[in-house]
């Protein structure tokens, strides 16, 4: 027995938010303070379950290997259900492949909180909707019942939909209804299947019959009986293969995959700094992590079958993304292409299925996070002061903001892959791993043009804003504030802490890696026995 650490982490800003409501409005200092303890208890919940994980546990459909386990079946209560006679559990769990990304979001969280002190319209409704988007998105890397996995999923739509809509910029409207309609049709996507999942698959109960279930874990165990009615009901092949094409379409929409990508620079552009943080930072990865999670277990001869397209897409992010960032003027525009096209290297390592390129894809979405939520405060300070994201309108503000100035090289060389950063051990396993693979080598071998672009564009934005001649314009703008050094110093210390020594998050990951490749090696033989092919 222990205590309810992950319900803790997920619903404590719940409780953050119910305080912010009871405020008078006019304590808008509270309401932040408020925020940023809440999210600071987070980030020592998430340290204390990455410094208390065991590291030899790892699996992929046996609970025994998911750890700060917390089962609840609510069917079982005498004379209640929850929702009709349909078995839901509050089914939470974490794993090698989740807890960096559970860690993720608590970083990028409370440094989104710092950054949001700037924040001045309807405090109430804005630090509430914060509080509101932080349970969502945590709820999504703990949950291993589907129903409550897509629970957290549509939760954290709402919130964002307002941030952007309420609080953004001149264009807010339009992005927060093109980020909502994009990202509810990959929700209707991932609902379809969900459905079609729960009506074939059963789990046993305890009075020795068997009910449906969401639960993802019997979903995706080749050894449970309830795989040959998956199959069943799914046969034949064809439609299977419709059902895993619908699932991996609803999460490419979050990543966001070419060519569902256009709604990500109108959100990025139009959204406050802070939300930009998160939406960079957090959100992109739940796309990756729910094709990790659901659609390659759960369809995992279907995955094999299509390994070659999953990595042209991710070269097509790849390159792409970088070509769009080379020609764009603004600053936060050019930032959030290079997203695209640093996202693409996590579908690459994806589709190697190997040991080395899966890591490298769960290392890249980590160290994404952090790198790309520097980028975007980069953007945020000189926007405050400037209030301009005009790449050629600036010029020599590393004479003027020396410090500042040290933090951007860090993140922009970070960002290229700089060896000794954590941005280049990421990339590297990303492009060993998927080498490897006879099948996508050529793919990978185009993808390397992503690194000499990713170095143009951004060592071109290098000198153009920050090296040179002073644009006398400029000239009064002032170095960072305290406030500022707590945001860009905690990020900066983990880029060069994992950029020096990777295995402190490789080692957290390695067993429960090891254990999805073995299982995807293995599923082939086992659906080729009960006639799949």
């Amino acid at each position: 027995m222990h205590l309810p650490y992950l319900s803790l982490i997920t619903f404590l800003p719940i409780v953050g938010m119910i305080i912010v409501l009871a405020l008078p409005k006019e304590q808008g200092k509270t309401m932040k303070i408020t925020t940023l303890l809440i999210t600071g208890i987070q980030v020592v919940l998430a340290v204390f379950l990455l410094s208390n994980y065991n590291y030899s546990l790892g699996g992929i459909y046996d609970q025994a290997s998911f750890q700060f386990v917390e089962k609840f079946r609510w069917i079982d209560i005498e004379n209640f259900s929850w929702i009709g006679r349909i078995k839901v559990d509050y089914f939470l769990g974490i794993d090698g492949i989740s807890t960096p990304l559970v860690l993720l979001t608590a970083i990028v969280t409370f440094i989104a909180t710092l950054s949001s002190w700037n924040i001045n319209k309807s405090l109430k409704g804005y630090f509430a909707l914060f509080l509101l988007l932080d349970t969502g998105m945590m709820g999504v890397f703990v949950s291993l019942d589907f129903f409550l996995f897509y629970i957290f999923w549509e939760l954290m739509l709402l919130p964002m939909y307002f941030l952007i809509g309420i609080w953004g910029g001149p264009r807010r409207e339009y992005a927060a209804i093109k980020f909502f309609l994009y990202t509810l049709l990959g929700s209707i996507f991932i609902l379809i299947v969900m459905i079609g999942l729960y009506f074939s698959t059963t789990e046993p109960m305890a009075d020795g019959t068997k009910a449906f279930t969401f639960n993802l874990l019997a979903m995706m165990d080749p050894n449970n009986a309830t795989a040959t009615g998956i199959l069943s009901a799914l046969n034949p092949a064809n439609l299977r293969f419709a059902a895993y094409i619908a699932l991996f379409a609803g999460f490419a929409i979050k990543i966001p995959m070419f060519p569902f990508h256009t709604w990500l620079p109108d959100a990025h552009v139009e959204a406050p700094t802070p939300i930009s943080v998160i939406l960079a930072g957090v959100l992109l990865k739940m796309g990756t992590y729910g094709i990790l999670r659901v659609s390659f277990p759960i369809f995992p001869e279907i995955t094999k079958q299509l390994v070659w397209y999953i990595a042209l897409f991710g070269m097509i992010n790849i390159i792409y993304g970088a070509f769009c960032a080379m020609a764009q003027r603004d600053f936060k525009k050019l930032i959030a292409y290079s997203s695209v096209s640093h996202m693409g290297y996590v579908l690459l390592g994806m589709a190697a299925l190997n040991t080395m390129g899966i890591s490298g894809a769960i290392l890249q979405m980590f160290n994404h996070g952090t790198i790309t939520a520097m980028l975007f405060l980069i953007v945020g300070v000189i926007y405050d002061r400037a209030h301009t994201r005009e790449i050629d309108g600036f010029g020599g503000l590393a004479v003027q903001m020396p410090v500042y100035t040290g933090f951007v090289t860090v993140a922009f060389f970070a960002a290229i892959g700089l060896p000794g950063l954590s941005g280049f051990i990421s990339e590297a396993f990303v492009f060993l791993g998927a080498f490897g693979v006879r099948l996508i080598r050529v793919v990978t071998i185009v993808s390397t043009l992503g690194i000499v672009l990713g170095a143009g564009y951004m060592l071109w934005t290098l000198q153009r804003v920050y090296l040179g001649k002073l644009n006398e314009k400029w000239s009064g703008l002032k170095d960072l504030n305290f406030r500022e050094y707590a945001m860009f110093i905690p990020l900066s210390a983990i880029v060069i802490f994992l950029g020096v020594y990777p295995s402190a998050m490789l080692d957290l990951m390695n067993t429960s890696v090891n254990s999805m490749v073995q299982f995807m090696q293995n599923i082939q033989v086992y659906y080729s026995s009960i006639n799949v092919f």
